[in-house]
């Protein structure tokens, strides 16, 4: 990945050159990223992303080629956009910010917050393009990965996205996020050897069409790798190219080899499967796999499950990669604290006519309670106020709706600091780690919640303290606002 400061939107330069020159640049604020709905209609996210964004964060510098880039930029008078001062300024920036984010494969959910920046206000608005982009993507990927995989039902997926990508870094960080979200396995090399990812494959029908017949072609495969043998058996008549495959098969056991399986990329996959299942058990191949393939996700795959389909390996494409159903996540960076020349924390608020669009005050935090191994609820709080004695819970969409948190329950933040001062604390994490933890995260919900299509909502809300200091917030602003729009209606926003 391009880690130049360049990979920004022109606006976040503007600004930073604005910031410096009204004195500005070097102001303490606080920036939260988070998404507004979950993607897919699903009960749950997984974040994911993080560990990239720490790399380019890390290597964060502004080189003399994008300076002298930037001092080419003009405004409408034909003249420099950016003051010479200003690239200077630039030319000896270095993060200095602090970063708290939720660890990857953690569950989450809309609203919360899962990366926090606090330092200089220059600083945090730069990150803002690159942090939305590698988070909003990884997580996308990662939360369809394991609706996937949560369809199949335990049995391995393997992703195969690389051809279908949206370009060549789209396909590594889809391979790596896929992973993380259960994915037992990639077909991209390149990530397997980057991320330490296992590498799967079968073979394609280019292979079986440069042989005489598909017999010769499935020898061959057997005779040049007969240690991975997945024969792929839909190029003419599937029924015949598993019949074809179980002579292949039988050739390998006479040499000390067995098949692996073998691959479905077309056609009816529940009654080929169920058919093919039969062929391999009577000529004595019980443990041979059938991978099912073909543009699936969890919905095709959950109907196959339905249908009682053979297959127990998935091979997901196109779907998995590209987010199919929803390309985008619409995660969001907004500013909500910023400290006065004496010191003081002020709270930030952007207000609207959409509800959902009025942001949450504060330096937030989210407390994650758990009862008897599952998570009960989430509460979105202030670190600029004290942590409450008894923790209630205000729908920030809803205020009616309200829940107390058990008091037995015990409970844990999710925002963990990963840089200071510019610096990475605590040891680099390990992609393995990330998948096992989004594993046993899931464990933590309960079942309808997990559920494909209606999921039951899971509990998230403000604190009551950090809900009323937003409602009066909300009437201040809206109060200042009058005199302007006394008569006028609303517009939206």
């Amino acid at each position: 990945m391009n880690a130049s400061p360049l990979l920004t939107d022109l606006y976040e330069i503007t600004m930073a050159c604005g910031y410096w020159k009204t004195g500005k640049a070097e102001q303490e604020a606080v920036f939260h990223l988070f998404f507004r709905q979950a993607p897919f209609g699903s009960g749950y996210t997984i974040a994911c992303g993080l560990e990239p964004a720490l790399d380019w964060l890390r290597d964060f510098r502004f080189q003399p080629d994008d300076l002298a880039y930037l001092a080419t930029l003009t405004g409408n008078d034909g003249k420099p956009v950016l003051a010479p001062g200003f690239l200077e300024y630039l030319a000896g920036l270095r993060l200095t910010v602090d970063v708290d984010a939720v660890p990857e494969g953690t569950v989450v959910f809309a609203q919360e917050p899962l990366l926090r920046v606090s330092g200089p206000i220059i600083q945090g608005q730069l990150l803002e393009p690159v942090l939305l982009c590698l988070l909003n993507f990884d997580t996308l990927v990662a939360t369809k990965a394991a609706r996937i995989c949560g369809a199949a039902r335990g049995e391995p997926v393997l992703e195969f996205g690389l051809r279908r990508a949206q370009g060549v870094d789209g396909a590594m960080a889809a391979s790596r996020a896929a992973y993380i979200g259960g994915c037992a396995a990639t077909s991209n090399v390149l990530a397997g050897k980057r991320f330490g990812i296992p590498v799967k494959g079968t073979h394609a029908h280019s292979w079986v069409l440069a042989f005489g017949d598909e017999l010769e072609a499935f020898l061959a495969y057997a005779a040049a790798l007969p240690n991975n043998c997945v024969f792929l058996v839909d190029t003419f008549d599937t029924l015949d190219g598993v019949r074809h495959a179980v002579q292949a098969a039988k050739r390998l056991r006479e040499q000390g080899h067995e098949m692996v399986g073998i691959r479905l990329d077309s056609g009816d996959l529940a009654w080929l499967s169920i058919e093919a299942r039969k062929i391999l058990d009577d000529a004595g191949f019980p443990k041979a796999v059938i991978v099912g393939s073909n543009d699936l996700d969890e919905h095709l795959i959950e109907s196959l499950k339905h249908q009682g389909a053979a297959i127990n390996v998935w091979g997901v494409g196109t779907r998995l990669v590209t987010s199919y159903d929803q390309p985008a996540l619409g995660g969001v960076y907004k500013l909500t604290a910023i400290r006065d020349p004496n010191g003081t924390w002020l709270p930030r608020l952007k207000l609207s006519e959409q509800a959902i669009k009025t942001t949450t005050p504060g330096i937030q935090q989210v407390r994650r309670f758990i009862r008897n191994g599952e998570a009960v609820g989430d509460v979105i709080w202030d670190e600029m106020h004290p942590a409450p004695a008894a923790w209630t819970m205000v729908d920030p969409l809803d205020p009616t709706r309200r829940k107390v948190l058990p008091p037995d329950a015990s409970s844990q933040d999710l925002l963990q600091p990963v840089l200071r001062q510019g610096e990475p604390v605590g040891r680099r994490p390990i992609l393995a780690e990330s998948r096992d933890r989004a594993q046993a995260q899931l464990k933590l919900l309960h079942a309808g919640i997990q559920r494909l299509d209606n999921p039951h909502t899971y509990p998230v809300g403000l604190e009551l303290g950090l809900h009323e200091r937003k409602a009066q917030l909300i009437m201040e602003a809206r109060t200042r606002r009058e005199p302007h729009d006394a008569g006028q209606p609303d517009a939206p926003t």
